[in-house]
């Protein structure tokens, strides 16, 4: 898989969880992510892959956390890219603070 600088992904991970933002770097299972925030619990898409291609219809019942700068995620197992419809929903989707 090509990963392309401006396009943003959902990663799934071993036991880390679902990660979203930019790839800026993968070495097997290592990728780092920038911009992103761990997709805690979703709602209004089926699986990751349907959140990936079509966002959530329920964004107020997802918990998806702040964003930060940079990750290094040490087992990921999907990386799938996103749609710009996923993006803008993904990203309306207010955060989960404590």
């Amino acid at each position: 898989m090509e990963i392309k600088k401006n396009q943003y992904y959902i990663v799934r991970c071993d036991r880390s969880g679902v990660f979203f933002g930019k790839i800026t770097e993968r070495n097997g299972q290592e990728v780092t992510m920038s911009d992103v925030r761990n997709i805690y619990y979703w709602d209004g898409a089926a699986t990751i892959r349907q959140l990936a291609a079509e966002g959530t219809t329920k964004p107020k019942e997802c918990k998806f956390t702040m964003a930060v700068d940079e990750i290094l995620l040490l087992d990921a197992i999907e990386i799938i890219s996103c749609t710009e419809t996923a993006v803008s929903s993904i990203k309306g989707v207010k955060e989960w603070k404590m």
